[in-house]
């Protein structure tokens, strides 16, 4: 079953971190240049290079796809990318959002990357393997990535955002740095950090945002590291200060990102499902370690799959499914 105590409802405004994981790559869109042509324009062509659509245009799991303007519940799925050079690249975080403006909340589902699952060829379903859910993007990039999701919740993915890691520093260094209170003295990639109060740049951020070997709580504080750097990422992109410098912040966004949400995509959900932010619930989702053939593993039960999968077709406005069995072994 999901651990209801980490479960976390709180009324919050769109300026909580949970709105702003959202949004943080189109940090512009929320300042104030944003209302002048040249600002708009810039903002505009950045969006438009971040946009890569995916082959299909209606998860097979909907009878049709998602309007903004009517605000249909809506589903995200946003991953880090650790993606250096001579490697395709796995994903180093992965998160599922699913939005209701009518119900006004939004649910976050954090799936850890070692969850051993069925990953899902979209271009040849009986073609699958069980291996952990953050190999789909080496095998078969975004699009097994998403498969897979689908296949593991039994939910429709509608958008997907994808952050490279390796250059999110860029976004860091743009908006010059940000402060954290560090809670765990750790070394990481040639970077040690201290126990304390610090400024951190770009390089620094990055290892700060991957670190989970020496965090006792392991993928779940590393994600909620992750979640401060991208909320403190908008405080700064927000001040009018940061303003001055948004070209070198679009540079960065637009060459660390790729999404296939459209700028007018993002401007309908900005308008319209801001009601979406008063209740926010964070779902993490509970496991057991394993070891199997040398390998360990993050193992979810079916039971547990199922009772997640209700909860968020119910957020989705879709009727109750059963989910596919994954076997332990």
């Amino acid at each position: 079953m999901i651990n209801t105590r980490t479960r976390k409802r709180s009324k919050k405004k769109l300026k909580k971190w949970v709105w702003f994981t959202l949004f943080s790559f189109f940090i512009l869109l929320a300042g104030s240049g944003f209302y002048f042509f040249n600002v708009y324009h810039n903002v505009a062509s950045a969006v438009d290079n971040m946009n890569k659509p995916i082959s299909r245009e209606v998860s097979e799991k909907r009878e049709e796809k998602v309007e903004f303007t009517k605000k249909d519940p809506v589903s995200i799925l946003m991953v880090g990318i650790d993606e250096r050079d001579g490697d395709h690249g796995r994903t180093d975080s992965m998160l599922v959002l699913t939005l209701n403006p009518e119900m006004k909340s939004t649910k976050i589902v954090s799936i850890p990357r070692d969850t051993r699952t069925e990953l899902i060829d979209p271009e040849d379903s009986e073609d699958s393997s069980k291996d952990k859910i953050n190999h789909a993007y080496a095998f078969g990039g975004i699009e097994m990535s998403i498969a897979t999701v689908e296949n593991f919740l039994n939910i429709p993915i509608d958008y997907y955002v994808e952050i490279n890691m390796e250059g999110f520093k860029d976004v860091v260094d743009a908006v010059n740095g940000i402060d954290v209170n560090n809670q765990y003295e750790f070394e990481l990639d040639g970077v040690t950090l201290e126990v304390g109060p610090q400024h951190l740049n770009g390089t620094e951020t990055l290892a700060y945002a991957r670190m989970r070997k020496q965090d006792p709580r392991g993928d779940i504080g590393r994600g909620e590291r992750q979640r401060e750097v991208i909320s403190k990422i908008i405080a700064k992109g927000k001040s009018l200060s940061t303003l001055t410098n948004y070209d070198d912040i679009l540079n960065a966004l637009e060459d660390n990102i790729k999404t296939n949400l459209t700028l007018s995509e993002i401007i309908d959900m900005q308008s319209s499902y801001k009601p979406a932010a008063d209740t926010i619930e964070k779902l993490e989702i509970e496991g057991t370690n394993k070891m199997i053939r040398d390998v360990w593993y993050y193992m979810v039960e079916d039971t547990t799959r199922q009772s997640l999968s209700d909860e968020l077709r119910q957020h989705l406005n879709l009727p109750p499914e059963t989910v596919a069995e994954v076997a332990v072994n």
